[in-house]
């Protein structure tokens, strides 16, 4: 794309979610994509003008929740119900964002989700509207690629020189290497 041409962003209606890499049900909404940096602040003996503040780990202050139509499908609901009873099976669960011609553009892959929340439809008989259902997922966190390098491939020559000189004898070694990125 030519520098100082105008992209707009993508619509957020336009997504997809897989759950083991097969796409599950038509969702409505998708919320909880959120992370955060643990910041730790600390004295410097001396220092009194200002708080030195340390980067510490990744946290993931929200669960990841969908909501969608209620259907006959029923997958998600027998998920969550054998977490109910004790049976928890983790599965790597992915948000898609597509462009309006419905390309990929963006993926956030969660690490072992499992649902921990469930929450049923709304029902009113003066509503005109469809019964919606949410879950919510815990999850290890984040394992994303940055969204320039999932296409791109990189190599570069890598050459390592080595003298090693044990008396009386010196060795040389060369090793040379093509490391793809």
């Amino acid at each position: 794309m030519p520098m100082g041409e105008r992209q707009d962003p993508f619509p957020g209606y336009n997504f997809a979610v897989e759950i083991e890499g097969m796409v599950h049900a038509g969702f409505s909404e998708v919320s909880g994509l959120q992370i955060e940096i643990e910041v730790t602040e600390y004295r410097e003996g001396g220092v009194n003008q200002y708080m030195l503040k340390r980067a510490g780990p990744a946290k993931y202050p929200a669960n990841l929740t969908l909501k969608k139509g209620v259907t006959v499908v029923h997958e998600l609901w027998d998920w969550y119900w054998q977490v109910t009873q004790g049976i928890v099976e983790r599965k790597n669960l992915s948000v898609l964002l597509m462009d309006s011609s419905g390309e990929e553009q963006r993926r956030w892959n969660f690490e072992q989700a499992y649902p921990v929340k469930w929450v049923g439809p709304e029902m009113k008989a003066s509503a005109n509207e469809a019964a919606f259902e949410s879950l919510e997922f815990a999850h290890k966190g984040l394992a994303n690629p940055p969204p320039t390098m999932s296409s791109v491939s990189v190599s570069a020559g890598i050459e390592v020189s080595l003298n090693v000189e044990v008396a009386p004898v010196v060795v040389q070694a060369s090793i040379t290497a093509d490391v793809e990125i």
